[in-house]
């Protein structure tokens, strides 16, 4: 008989490992080999249940502490062999979200045929202004609703379902797969737990049937890329008058031209010349509101930032608006684009100043240089 493997090394983990380490690394490997998900795998489901006894063990203290110290003999008898059957107790925490068990392992809409229905995303991409300002906009989407010849319940003649002959009712079939029992949807219906004998036309038995509804959407002022907006009821209808699920808007939001966003607050640069920044001036600068006066102060250096306050964007809380940074650059420009009279007063300026500058060179001074 082969020996066992370590159940860290089944697990994947080190011996130092958490318990949330080792419920994590239990869930993935449950979930990939699961029988459901390997029908008819044997090497799945030698790996499933090597997992799950290893589990058994690592995720109870003692145990854990009894195999740390003594190995696979420390936990002989813990149930089966090492492996205990109560494992599956847990589930519905560690499969549930995966398997859409919700409330608990091999329970599935509870044979009413009645199921929420699914939850739809809309993708909308705004402009800066739309984000910044609000906008209202109108959504089509595409949904499944209760087929109105049926009045949702599928049958042509107005009869109500019947209960599966297949699963009782209760939307699974169950078997024995090992030392344990695995329930899967039943093909006859679907999971539903009832079928339809005589099928309505217009939705073939499905007591839906797919439309266009267009949804008038209002977004709030403020938003910013990944937002996400609920809008309760306005995703598919359920099945057999189970309730709608929901709408969800994600949003993106476009760059602009020439405002940068973070939160609330806008940036924008504004250049100046050399004299502005050493002399002062007044700028009308733009913000997303309009012009707006900004005093530069004599001697402001390159770089420097200014804050209008509440010349941003309003805060979803209700708050009040953010403020505009503005950034000064100084422009420098080169001295080809400079006039002489210009070149001169700045050579003039360098001389006052003690600042040595480039000798300005003659036509002839070229010319000698050109030809050595």
């Amino acid at each position: 008989m082969a020996s066992k493997r370590d159940y860290y090394e089944v697990l994947g983990v080190a011996k130092t490992a958490s318990a949330q380490e080792i419920k994590s690394a239990y869930r993935k490997i449950a979930v990939r080999d699961h029988p459901d998900r390997n029908p008819d795998n044997k090497e799945a489901e030698e790996r499933f249940k090597e997992a799950a006894e290893a589990y058994a063990v690592l995720s109870d203290a003692d145990k854990r502490a009894r195999y740390d110290r003594f190995g696979h003999q420390g936990v002989q008898g813990a149930g089966a062999g090492g492996f205990d059957p109560t494992i599956f107790a847990d589930f519905s925490d560690i499969l549930g979200d995966f398997f859409g068990l919700g409330g608990g392992f091999g329970r599935r809409g509870g044979g009413s045929g009645m199921a929420r229905g699914a939850d739809l995303r809309y993708d909308l991409t705004l402009n800066f202004e739309e984000a910044a300002f609000g906008h209202e906009t109108t959504l089509r989407i595409p949904r499944l609703e209760t087929c109105g010849k049926c009045s949702g319940h599928g049958s042509a003649d107005g009869s109500a379902p019947k209960t599966c002959t297949a699963c009782g009712g209760r939307g699974q079939v169950r078997f024995t797969q090992g030392f344990f029992t695995v329930a899967r949807t039943c093909p006859q219906c679907q999971g539903e737990g009832q079928v339809v004998s005589n099928p309505c036309p217009e939705c073939k038995g499905e007591g839906r049937v797919e439309r266009e509804r267009s949804i008038v959407v209002k977004i709030p002022a403020g938003v910013d890329t990944g937002a996400r907006l609920r809008l309760a009821g306005e995703g598919e209808h359920g099945r057999r008058g189970g309730p709608p699920g929901d709408l969800y808007v994600v949003l993106q939001v476009r760059p602009h031209a020439r405002f940068r966003r973070d939160g609330s607050t806008v940036f924008s640069r504004e250049s100046i010349s050399y004299p502005q920044a050493v002399l002062g001036t007044t700028l009308e600068v733009d913000t997303i509101h309009g012009k707006a006066p900004l005093e530069i102060p004599a001697g402001t250096a390159n770089g420097r930032d200014f804050r209008l306050r509440s010349q941003g964007i309003s805060r979803l809380d209700g708050s009040g608006k953010g403020d505009h940074v503005v950034t000064i650059e100084v422009a420098v420009p080169h001295p080809k684009d400079l006039g002489d009279e210009e070149v001169t007063l700045l050579r003039r300026l360098a001389e006052i100043g003690g600042h040595p500058v480039k000798e300005e060179r003659t036509v002839l001074d070229r010319v000698k240089n050109l030809f050595g």
